[in-house]
C-alpha cells in the first residue's frame, strides 16, 4: 500500500538551494562592479542562446537540369541511391516495372522524406516537383507548351555538418549510384522529343555483342583494341589537352551491321546511347543545347549522316529568301558540337556517324580528331560466315560442313550482305537444307553479277574492301 512515509525527504534538497541562492546574492554585487555592462549583457545572451537554440539546418536543392538546359548527372546519381532506402515507415511510392526486369522498381513519391546515416550524421532526402513554370514556346511559327514539371531532390542536415557533406557525402553518394547502375546493367536507348526539346529514353534491348557480332575477326580486335585504349586513357587525354571523346565512321552498303555494330560497342562498354536525328534539329544553338543534355559515358549516334540534311552545302551563306522555311542546322555548326570548344563539355564520349556513301560526305567531316577511326563494314565474307553459321545454325568452327569449301569460293567478292546471308540461314534449322538453300543462291548471284560486269566492263568481281584508319 502506498504511503507518504516512503517518500524521501525533501530536506537536503532545500537547504542545497538555499545556500546556492545565498552564494549567488554574495557574488553578484561583486561580478556587476569587475564585468561591464557591455560583457554583462553579451554573456547573458549567449547562454540564452545556448539554452535554448535549436540546431539549424541547411537544404540543398539539386534540380534535374541545370540552367542551361544540360542534365544535372548528380540529381541522376542522387535518385538511384535513394531509391535504395526505402523503409517500412513510407507511406507513398512509386512503383514501376520494364519489360526487361524481374522485380519491380520502387521510387520516392513527392514529399516523402528518406533519413540516411552517414559518419553518424544524419541527413534527409525529399522529392519534390516544381510545376509552377509552365509557358508557351514559340518555335519557328508553332507554338507548344513546355511541360511544366521540373522535378529536384532536397538534401537536408545541420550547417555544422556543411564540409562534410559536400566534401564526403556527395562524392560517397554519386560512387555508390555508379556502382549501382553497373549491377543494374540497364542500358538506355534516348531519342529527342522536340515538343518538349528534350532528350525521352527507352530500355536498351539489343542483343548484339562482339561475341555474336559478323564481322571480319581482325577488324573486330582492332575496333575493341580501339575501345579498351579508349576508356583506360583519361589521363592521357588530360595531359595532351584533348576532351575525353572518340569518333567513329561507319560506312558500307545497307545490311552490313553498322547497326548491330554500334550496339555491341555500346553492350561491350555500358553506354547509354543518344539518337540524334538532324532533320529534327532546327538551329545550331538546339544542337548545342541537345549535346548539353547528354551524359557522361554515352553513344551520340547519327545515322545516314549522308542523307540525314543538306549537310555539305551548309558552309555556304544563305540568303533571306533560302533561309525562309529551311532549317538553320550548318555544317560549321555541327562541326563546333562535335570537335569545338562545345565538344569539351563532358567526359568519356563516343561519337559514332553511319552511312552507305562515305564519298558524299564533306571532307571537313572525316579528319582525325572528329571521325578518328574508319570502319568499313562491307559484303560477306568467308569468316563472316562462319560466324553466322555458328549463330543461327550451331556449327562449330571446328568441325566444319561438308559444304563450307563450296561456299567459300562462291562468297568470294562483293556477291551478299551479311543481312542477306542471315535472312537465308534462318529459312531452316536443318544444317545441310539452309546450307544447301544458301549455295543455290550463291550461285544464282554470281551468274547475276558475273553478267553485270560483262556489260559494264568492269572487269569481274571486286575484292571485299576492308579498311579502318586509326
Amino acid at each position: 500500500m502506498f504511503s507518504l512515509r516512503n517518500l524521501p525527504s525533501l530536506a537536503p534538497f532545500v537547504s542545497a538551494y538555499e545556500s546556492l541562492t545565498g552564494y549567488v546574492m554574495m557574488i553578484k554585487p561583486f561580478l556587476e562592479m569587475t564585468i561591464p555592462p557591455p560583457l554583462q549583457n553579451y554573456m547573458i545572451s549567449y547562454l540564452n542562446s545556448f539554452l535554448h537554440s535549436t540546431p539549424s539546418t541547411l537544404t540543398l536543392i539539386i534540380d534535374d537540369h541545370i540552367k542551361n538546359e544540360m542534365y544535372n548527372e548528380l540529381y541522376g546519381a542522387a535518385q538511384v541511391y535513394i531509391s535504395t532506402k526505402v523503409n517500412h515507415n513510407a507511406e507513398r511510392l512509386r512503383i514501376s516495372r520494364d519489360r526487361s526486369e524481374k522485380n519491380v522498381n520502387i521510387h520516392f513519391s513527392v514529399g516523402e522524406v528518406v533519413s540516411d546515416i552517414y559518419q553518424g550524421i544524419e541527413v534527409k532526402w525529399r522529392f519534390c516537383v516544381d510545376n509552377n513554370k509552365s509557358n508557351m514556346v514559340h518555335y519557328f511559327g508553332e507554338h507548344f507548351k513546355l511541360n511544366p514539371d521540373r522535378e529536384c531532390v532536397e538534401l537536408s542536415f545541420e550547417k555544422k555538418h556543411r564540409e562534410l557533406v559536400l566534401n564526403s557525402y556527395i562524392p560517397y553518394v554519386e560512387s555508390k549510384a555508379k556502382v549501382i547502375n553497373n549491377e543494374r546493367k540497364i542500358l538506355k536507348m534516348y531519342s529527342y522529343c522536340s515538343m518538349y526539346l528534350k532528350w525521352q529514353s527507352v530500355n536498351l534491348e539489343h542483343p548484339s555483342t562482339f561475341d555474336t557480332m559478323a564481322m571480319n575477326e581482325e577488324l573486330k580486335r582492332s575496333v575493341m583494341g580501339d575501345l579498351d585504349r579508349f576508356i583506360r586513357r583519361k589521363d592521357f587525354y588530360k595531359r595532351v589537352g584533348k576532351p575525353w571523346k572518340r569518333g567513329y565512321l561507319l560506312y558500307g552498303p545497307p545490311g552490313t551491321g553498322k547497326t548491330s555494330l554500334v550496339a555491341a560497342i555500346a553492350n561491350y562498354l555500358k553506354f547509354d546511347i543518344y539518337d540524334l536525328q538532324l532533320a529534327s534539329v532546327r538551329e545550331d544553338v538546339d544542337l548545342r543545347r541537345l549535346l548539353l543534355g547528354t551524359t557522361n559515358s554515352s553513344i551520340l549516334l547519327v545515322e545516314d549522316i549522308d542523307c540525314a540534311v543538306d549537310l555539305h552545302t551548309r558552309l555556304q551563306p544563305k540568303t533571306q529568301d533560302d533561309t525562309k522555311g529551311s532549317a538553320m542546322l550548318t555544317l560549321s555548326g555541327l562541326l563546333t558540337c562535335i570537335d569545338g570548344l562545345w565538344s569539351s563539355c563532358g567526359d568519356e564520349r563516343i561519337v559514332i556517324f553511319t552511312t552507305t556513301h562515305k564519298e558524299r560526305l564533306d571532307p571537313a567531316l572525316l579528319r582525325p580528331g572528329r571521325m578518328d577511326m574508319h570502319i568499313h563494314m562491307g559484303h560477306c565474307c568467308f569468316d563472316v560466315f562462319k560466324t553466322l553459321a555458328s549463330n543461327y545454325l550451331g556449327l562449330s568452327h571446328d568441325d566444319p560442313h561438308h559444304l563450307y569449301p563450296e561456299i567459300e569460293r562462291l562468297i568470294k567478292g562483293e556477291v551478299l550482305t551479311p543481312a542477306q546471308v542471315a535472312e537465308e540461314l534462318m529459312k531452316n534449322e536443318d544444317p545441310d537444307v539452309a546450307l544447301e538453300g544458301l549455295v543455290k543462291v550463291l550461285k544464282r548471284k554470281r551468274l547475276e553479277l558475273e553478267k553485270y560486269d560483262g556489260e559494264t566492263g568492269r572487269g569481274g568481281l571486286r575484292k571485299p574492301e576492308l579498311q579502318f584508319f586509326l
